[in-house]
């Protein structure tokens, strides 16, 4: 028999030790994959770490969920007298931990349950019966235990733990992590003397838990960065004791370099019951893994115009829902609202959720994103109740697909890669310099409309008033070649972020004008009603030039729509691509 196979058979137990003054470390450890959720993949087994401080107050810090309940509760009987426990503090709740807490509650009658607003409000309508026994905390809240165990609480919210608390012992300088500096690994060590040979846990415990919300883990990191703290107490994993600096630098570092990756996908979902969250997470690793970088938006705490910032900088989007009452929850009908209205259609998208007995949010989302004529990176994924190891897999490859599509499509818009401008050659960089006001051309094939976007425009003759237009075969150069053809140009305001609805190249069966205000003007093409100016122009000569036509048309007619502002330009650092 193997060595792995005499520790994997080994039964689940509860590890007790003295981690300092008046406190011990309950640690709940299974030799086992305790769970098929993609952070528990390395099969290293994991520990489910609780605190005990016993000053003149007792309080127990972060009790395990249900997979330890009983061995948990005996252990702990052995160590506290339930009926002198005064507070039970919470990093963050889920269902599994309820179980534990329950029967925690029963036997430890006179117990306060203290947590971060957002549990406080989780709680109570799960077990109203509570109400009166939960105390919700703020940021620099305190609770004096007695004999200097001077409690400090940190609320770290973040997309997948909305209800996120740290809590910091002045007497003891130890900071309760719950899910920050951990890692899924059970040992008989309790303390991280051997670090470097954590370093691999620990970053997929990261890439896993914290890299879709990298921007949210740096806020946190900042907030927890001034208190003095000689210990982190996480809740999986050993305490950190002797890497401390070191694994707080890593953090930062695998901070940025998510941030620095050159692509990056925004991942909306909201999660009624946790199994759209998981799903979420498991895509994500899929993203991550290729090199993408995934901004993880939990639709029920962004605001509407947090979500519009993200969803205008990002290069695609994936959009994820649960299924209630036969309707999206109404925070992802909203993120589904700014979506339409913000997302270029040249932005890859992909839909997933979970539901018990039907899928109508999915489908919902799904259509109306075909309907816009987004292009799907992987085929919608829907999970019926709690997802299987083998569904998990499946969305981590539905990830990974995604990104590769993803960097496809990027090539396909791209003349060729951006290179820095000093590899640029010199000519190329004076074309570059040459600037032009930023437009869309509104043509009409039938009772099709189309637009694409150009900058590439001047001003060719005084009488009659006329103008000269570059434009490519995949512009719609087919609509505009012979003389008599009509177009409109639109010529956009700066700071009014309409290019985003509109390509380089007409796109097959994309309408663009969906969620835009417009006219029709006299010669049947659209007029952009938000645009700073508009032309109605005929064509009339051509010439074919390199890989552009040249179009000289005469304004029959045009209008400024609006006096005040500037018309937007577009600068270059290279004549050899847009």
């Amino acid at each position: 028999m193997s060595a792995n196979t005499l520790i994997t058979s080994r039964p689940r137990d509860v590890k007790v030790a003295e981690i300092g003054k008046d406190t011990l470390v309950l640690q709940s450890r299974t030799w086992e994959r305790l769970k098929f959720e993609v952070e528990y993949s390395r099969q290293r087994g994991t520990t489910a770490n609780s605190y005990l401080i016993q000053a003149d107050k007792k309080a127990l810090i972060d009790p395990p969920g249900e997979s330890f309940t009983e061995i948990y509760l005996q252990e702990l009987a052995q160590h506290l007298d339930f009926a002198t426990l005064d507070y039970i503090v919470l990093g963050h709740v889920n269902p599994n931990r309820r179980a534990t807490l329950q029967v925690l509650f029963s036997q430890a009658t006179q117990a306060t349950l203290i947590c971060s607003r957002p549990a406080a409000n989780a709680l109570k309508t799960a077990f109203p019966e509570w109400e009166s026994r939960i105390q919700a905390v703020r940021s620099e809240d305190t609770l004096d235990l007695g004999q200097e165990h001077n409690l400090t609480f940190i609320t770290v919210p973040t997309p997948r733990w909305a209800d996120g608390l740290c809590t910091y012992d002045a007497a003891t300088k130890i900071l309760y992590t719950d899910k920050f500096f951990g890692a899924h690994i059970c040992e008989d060590t309790l303390f991280d003397e051997d670090w470097k040979r954590l370093d691999a846990e620990r970053h997929y415990y990261f890439d896993c838990l914290h890299a879709p919300q990298a921007k949210q883990v740096e806020v946190a990191l900042e907030k927890l960065s001034i208190f003095p703290a000689k210990c982190y107490a996480p809740a999986h994993g050993p305490v950190v004791r002797y890497s401390l600096s070191r694994f707080t630098f890593d953090y930062r570092q695998w901070c940025q370099k998510q941030k620095l990756q050159e692509l990056s996908i925004a991942l909306l979902y909201a999660s009624a019951y946790g199994n759209t969250a998981i799903v979420a997470n498991a895509i994500a690793q899929g993203l991550i893994e290729n090199g993408v970088n995934v901004e993880s938006i939990n639709c029920e705490l962004a605001e509407p115009a947090e979500i519009t910032r993200i969803i205008e900088a990002c290069d695609g989007f994936i959009i994820g829902s649960p299924t209630l009452g036969g309707h999206a929850p109404t925070q992802i009908q909203t993120a589904l609202g700014i979506v339409l209205a913000t997302a270029a259609k040249t932005k890859l998208a992909g839909v997933f959720g979970s539901y018990g007995w039907s899928g109508e949010a999915i489908d919902l989302l799904e259509s109306k994103l075909k309907d816009a004529n987004y292009l799907l990176g992987f085929e919608t994924i829907r999970v019926r109740f709690t997802p299987t190891s083998e569904i998990l897999q499946q969305c981590k490859e539905a990830g990974a697909s995604f990104a590769q599509n993803l960097k496809k499509t990027k090539k396909l818009r791209t003349a060729r890669q951006v290179v820095t401008e000093a590899k640029v050659d010199r000519t190329e960089q004076a074309v570059g310099r040459i600037i032009g006001s930023l437009c869309v051309l509104t043509t009409r094939d039938e009772e099709s409309h189309k637009g694409v976007l150009t900058s590439w425009v001047s001003q060719a003759t005084f009488n009659p008033p006329g103008i000269m237009v570059a434009i490519a075969e995949e512009q719609n150069a087919d609509l505009m070649c012979h003389p008599g053809d009509k177009f409109v140009l639109n010529i956009l305001k700066e700071g009014r972020n309409i290019r985003r609805y509109f390509s380089r190249n007409s796109v097959l069966g994309n309408n663009p004008f969906l969620n835009l205000s417009t006219q029709t003007a006299d010669n049947g093409c659209l007029i952009l009603t938000d645009a700073l100016s508009y032309l109605e122009c005929t064509v009339q000569n051509q010439m074919k030039c390199g890989d552009r036509w040249l179009i000289y048309a005469v304004v029959d007619k045009g209008q400024v729509l609006e006096t005040d502002g500037l018309t937007a330009l577009e600068y270059r650092k290279s004549g050899s691509y847009y």
